[in-house]
């Protein structure tokens, strides 16, 4: 397998496990049958909390006109009535991950609807970049926070 695939296979794993703490939370993915630029008029936003997510979600234009599509988009979280935007980024070999991590703040600064959390884990990332993202926190007003999973599974089991 190439290195490009491997990263995709490691990616993929990180979403499945987050995808595995939503369930386990008890929310249901909606619109999977649908285009990613549909998927998010499938989530309801009401007063009552609807445990809802879906994934690869488009949520408009970046900072560069290109299309944004997020990893998981979320409703129903309760101290998050516009909704959670989970991003996921792994990497365990040094590579490219870290030095895209200043245009995903921007994005989530300048152009997510909701707030976000990066989740980044694997072991492979600068810790500077890593270090570096966290002080955005608080900055970037979307952005609420930056994880690896441990500290994501104490969150969610406190938040979801």
């Amino acid at each position: 397998m190439t290195q490009g695939g491997r990263a995709v296979t490691s990616g993929n794993v990180l979403e499945n496990t987050v995808e595995g703490a939503l369930l386990g939370h008890r929310y249901i993915q909606v619109g999977a049958n649908l285009p990613k630029k549909q998927r998010l008029g499938c989530l309801v936003s009401s007063n009552t909390v609807l445990k809802q997510y879906a994934k690869q979600v488009y949520i408009g234009k970046g900072i560069y006109g290109s299309d944004i599509y997020v990893d998981f988009y979320i409703m129903g979280v309760p101290s998050l009535p516009s909704g959670l935007i989970i991003e996921c980024k792994w990497q365990q070999t040094s590579g490219s991950v870290d030095e895209k991590l200043p245009y995903l703040n921007l994005n989530i600064d300048n152009c997510y609807p909701t707030q976000a959390i990066v989740l980044i884990d694997g072991g492979g990332m600068k810790p500077q970049a890593i270090s570096w993202l966290k002080t955005q926190v608080g900055l970037n007003t979307n952005l609420l926070a930056v994880q690896d999973l441990k500290s994501f599974f104490i969150w969610a089991n406190n938040n979801l």
